[in-house]
């Protein structure tokens, strides 16, 4: 244990997803040992992070005006929305440039076990969007893990009632340059359930 601000510098640090306390202890240690600039260019950083960003309105996306840039896109497909639980999974799938449809953010997944059911989700508005807008196809692209896996099953559910709707899942299996052997159980079960003819 350090003494004082050093100390709640580490435990705060510690709070940071990812941060584990070794993390937290050398992040801070830098931060003592780095130029007054550079500390004074994180505070500014932070600063506008917590006034200048919002979430779009209309997708759930992190944004820095109402709408974000990709619901601002005339060029996007509006007939098609991906679902994803974070923003951060928005950028997951932009980086494969194969997707030209639009984005709606969850906010999460479900997961009983710590209190987050569809209320706390941007369910509600999902629906709303698909029942305004021209859409054709819905892309559940939450994790492939027990939370992901019932917000998709709940999402197929919800989503199943509307009319010419069609309602895809990312399919999974096993990853390009992996060995068979190495596979575990799950992940081959679900590449030999998925597969697809060639």
């Amino acid at each position: 244990m350090y003494e004082g601000v050093v100390q709640d510098l580490i435990d705060e640090l510690g709070q940071l997803p990812g941060i584990g306390p070794k993390s937290a202890q050398r992040i801070a240690f830098h931060l003592l040992a780095a130029d007054p600039a550079d500390i004074a260019r994180l505070q500014d950083v932070l600063g506008k992070v917590r006034e200048g960003v919002q979430f779009c309105e209309i997708c759930g996306n992190v944004s820095e005006q109402q709408q974000c840039r990709i619901c601002r896109d005339t060029r996007r497909d509006t007939s098609q929305i991906c679902v994803v639980e974070e923003p951060k999974d928005v950028l997951a799938v932009e980086r494969t440039r194969e997707f030209k449809g639009r984005y709606h953010v969850l906010g999460g997944a479900l997961d009983p076990l710590s209190g987050i059911g569809p209320d706390q989700l941007r369910i509600r508005e999902l629906l709303t969007r698909i029942g305004g807008e021209e859409v054709t196809e819905v892309i559940i692209a939450t994790d492939p893990n027990t939370e992901g896996e019932a917000t998709a099953t709940y999402l197929v559910r919800m989503l199943r009632d509307f009319p010419g709707l069609a309602v895809t899942r990312l399919a999974s299996g096993l990853p390009m340059g992996g060995d068979l052997e190495f596979a575990d159980e799950l992940t081959l079960g679900r590449a030999l359930s998925g597969r697809r003819a060639l």
